[in-house]
């Protein structure tokens, strides 16, 4: 039996290539797609391929009143929490994409998750690659203790940092252990802030797309990860479809596609 899925965001740009991805694999069934601007048009034409009998709900509610077994959220952070409540209140499994989200928020999404019977799993990227770099700099932060973040995205991002270098500095902090390093004088602030123990810069200016680095820094040595996104949301769509189909087998919070791959890093 196929998973039956709803895209919150299916009509935006890393909602919309979920949504065409999940209406052309037979192990899925697109029941649902939210997408305000475009609600009560058929989906299919919004995307471009012509109809495919599915009508845009203007919000959660609306789409969960047909039976799902997993949200796939790819909103805005303002909601998205919202919508990851309420899906699991009305018993569905979720996926999250979009960024955003804060370590109080995911505390709470745990605990909810847990009481429900549920599973949640939230990556700050879906990509196969930034999962690996971000298991590369794991694996590195247990021998080398001294790490920056850098970030960078286009202007008109919402969040800084992203959910990808929120979560790589949340997962860094508790190996390297390191206490952030601040001026006693100057511009305290160009120093960047401080995630989890870890000194983070997020760039945001026009002509960037989405890149991160992780600055390793040892006495006449340096280490570099550094993981570049193109354009589109290609990279996005397998990692995303990997975690609804493993999402009914967990039960709480799992944070990070590293975590799907590599269950034992």
């Amino acid at each position: 039996m196929s998973i039956r899925v709803i895209v919150a965001g299916a009509t935006g740009w890393a909602g919309g290539a979920v949504a065409r991805a999940v209406l052309q694999d037979n192990r899925f069934s697109l029941v649902g797609a939210v997408g305000r601007r475009h609600a009560g048009q058929d989906l299919g034409e919004v995307l471009g391929q012509g109809p495919v009998g599915l009508t845009v709900s203007a919000s959660l509610a609306e789409a969960l009143t047909v039976p799902a077994d997993v949200l796939v959220d790819y909103t805005h952070p303002v909601c998205v929490k919202d919508h990851v409540l309420e899906a699991l209140a009305a018993g569905t499994q979720v996926v999250v994409g979009t960024s955003g989200l804060n370590a109080r928020d995911f505390i709470e999404i745990e605990q909810v998750a847990r009481r429900s019977g549920r599973g949640v799993i939230a990556a700050g990227n879906f990509s196969l690659t930034a999962a690996l770099a971000k298991s590369f700099a794991l694996t590195a932060a247990r021998y080398l203790n001294a790490v920056e973040l850098v970030d960078y995205a286009a202007a008109g991002k919402a969040d800084a940092p992203s959910g990808t270098v929120m979560e790589l500095a949340e997962a860094l902090g508790p190996i390297i252990g390191q206490e952030a390093r601040m001026p006693s004088i100057g511009v305290p602030e160009t120093r960047g802030g401080e995630v989890a123990g870890v000194t983070v810069h997020a760039v945001r200016l026009p002509g960037y797309v989405l890149a991160f680095e992780v600055l390793f820094g040892q006495p006449d040595e340096r280490l570099v990860i550094r993981h570049e996104a193109g354009s589109s949301a290609a990279p996005y769509v397998a990692g995303t479809l990997l975690a609804v189909e493993r999402v009914r087998g967990v039960t709480g919070l799992v944070r990070g596609l590293d975590r799907l791959l590599f269950p034992a890093g």
